[in-house]
């Protein structure tokens, strides 16, 4: 059963998990969109967002929590001094998914997930 069990596995053991996230965030965040899975999307779309709205804060503690998920200085400045001021007057919804379709291979849907300008 899955009661309340929450967030979505992708067939893949936690560490492998927290790893894939971390790579397509920080992917997003250096080039702006990337073209993945639509489970993939969905499951780093929240927490994508939740960086974009730390980097609004733009202090320290912001920036050590960022750096948790990052993990790379650069992004961290990139984040802070361009994205994070971009979306300083918006609540919310710093991303968009468009589906372009089926993956070649095994017909897997794919979406692009970019920051809305």
């Amino acid at each position: 059963m899955r009661h309340r069990v929450a967030g979505r596995h992708l067939k893949r053991s936690s560490g492998a998990r927290r790893a894939l996230f971390k790579n397509l965030i920080r992917e997003l965040i250096r080039h702006g969109r990337i073209e993945t899975t639509e489970a993939k999307a969905r499951a780093i779309r929240s927490d994508a967002e939740q960086i974009i709205t730390l980097a609004k804060k733009s202090d320290a503690l912001a920036k050590r929590r960022a750096m948790r998920t990052v993990n790379d200085p650069e992004l961290v400045k990139k984040l802070f001094e361009e994205i994070g001021p971009r979306y300083a007057d918006r609540a919310g919804g710093y991303t968009r998914m468009i589906k372009i379709g089926p993956r070649h291979g095994d017909a897997a849907p794919v979406v692009i997930l970019e920051l809305v300008q």
